[in-house]
């Protein structure tokens, strides 16, 4: 009898996962996301980084448990909620909700794209100046479909990525999801930028170079990703690595 496939999560869920001092992840549940009907489960994750003020900078946060504002009360206060691209925006509403003093700060089109579910006041990342700028290098990454923020903690050498890269891990995955992820060249250990995001970059290859090369000038030890297996070392390897295709 075949094993039993491992679930496309990273149990345990909804709580802070330490990676470096001040530095902790979420591990969320599934989403399913697709095109033309085709939906497929994504893992997703959080990446939370505690300011020198005790601020805290939530990226792309995930379900908001009861158990998770707990934790996240007892590290510091949230002050800075990220949806870094146009299609990372699903749980900012409950966040903000919770926690009414933070700023949520939203990467275009972001707006359009929630159809309404995103009807606040929030500031906008492209415009700066950024009030963790002493701490955090923020870099846009500009396509055609969207731009992805990209965040470098230098104390910890740490970079948070989106989607520039995915990474699943296939025996997390059913057979249809793990055939399509080959297909589109996110599959680990050779995860990658989404071939279908790929196309949307066909105009800003020049510029899109230029961002990559200063990330791995970053030189940075880890790579969190929003979606699969993260890299916890030899992250700068990583980089060179997954952008073979436009470096």
């Amino acid at each position: 009898m075949a094993a039993p496939r491992r679930p496309e999560v990273y149990a345990p869920l909804n709580t802070l996962k330490p990676v470096a001092d001040n530095v902790w992840i979420v591990d969320g549940p599934a989403i399913r996301f697709g095109l033309a009907g085709l939906k497929l489960p994504f893992p997703t994750r959080m990446t939370v980084i505690r300011l020198a003020d005790g601020d805290l900078f939530a990226h792309s946060p995930t379900e908001l448990t009861d158990g998770l504002k707990t934790e996240i009360a007892a590290i510091g206060q949230p002050r800075h909620l990220i949806g870094p691209n146009r299609i990372h925006y699903v749980w900012l509403p409950a966040w903000r909700d919770a926690f009414p003093n933070a700023d949520v700060w939203l990467a275009p089109h972001i707006r359009e794209q929630s159809k309404g579910a995103i009807d606040f006041p929030a500031r906008e990342l492209t415009q700066g100046p950024y009030p963790w700028a002493a701490e955090i290098e923020t870099l846009p990454i500009e396509g055609g479909f969207m731009t992805e923020f990209v965040f470098f903690h230098r104390t910890s050498r740490t970079l948070i990525l989106t989607d520039l890269i995915e990474n699943f891990e296939p025996l997390r995955l059913g057979w249809l999801t793990r055939f399509i992820g080959r297909l589109g060249g996110v599959i680990d250990p050779h995860g990658s930028t989404p071939r279908d995001m790929r196309m949307t970059f066909a105009k800003h290859k020049p510029q899109i170079r230029a961002a990559v090369q200063r990330m791995i000038g970053w030189n940075p030890e880890r790579v969190i990703l929003a979606h699969g297996r993260w890299y916890e070392t030899g992250g700068a390897a990583e980089l060179r690595r997954a952008f073979r295709w436009l470096l």
